[in-house]
């Protein structure tokens, strides 16, 4: 479980009643991605083959170019998902960062779902003993990311959301 219960209005887009500007949604899109891409050699390292996680975020890159509608973008990362569903570990949660990544294209909270899913996967794929470190490092990488136009948003999600997403943003 990744989203509350109640919906935060700031990450509702001022169009359907939130506080959200469009230009800081294609932010949190961006910056997910990021997050995603950061890990998504964990999943091709073991899936090679399989496209679906790359495509996921390449999607909503270009989705926040305005080149495809939410839908198209949210459906590429149902794609990733799936490409998830058998798999274990580092490689699973990587393809789970990707689609939540392109989800942010629907509902912007995603965004946490794409760094929370990153940090598993680095803790996942760290050697024995090393995954707390390694999720701390992933967590402080993803935050030098953060544009400054989003940073308190994202920190204060990750404050509020902590405990539903694994309490990965302990760094």
């Amino acid at each position: 479980m990744i989203l509350p219960k109640v919906r935060d209005p700031r990450f509702i887009t001022i169009r359907r009643g939130g506080t959200l500007t469009d230009s800081d949604h294609r932010l949190l899109a961006l910056w997910a991605a990021a997050c995603a891409e950061h890990v998504l050699p964990l999943f091709e390292s073991v899936q090679p083959a399989d496209p679906r996680p790359r495509q996921a975020i390449e999607q909503i890159r270009v989705w926040v170019r305005g080149e495809i509608n939410m839908s198209q973008a949210r459906a590429a990362g149902g794609h990733a998902m799936a490409a998830a569903r058998d798999l274990s570990g580092a490689a699973r949660h990587a393809a789970y960062a990707a689609g939540q990544a392109a989800a942010v294209a629907h509902v912007a909270a995603h965004e946490l779902g794409a760094a929370a899913y990153a940090i598993k996967a680095v803790r996942a794929a760290a050697q024995r003993g090393e995954g707390e470190r390694a999720g701390r490092l992933e967590c402080r990488w993803q935050r030098e990311q953060l544009p400054e136009a989003i940073r308190e948003l994202v920190l204060d999600d990750q404050r509020l959301r902590n405990a539903i997403c694994w309490s990965v943003f302990d760094c």
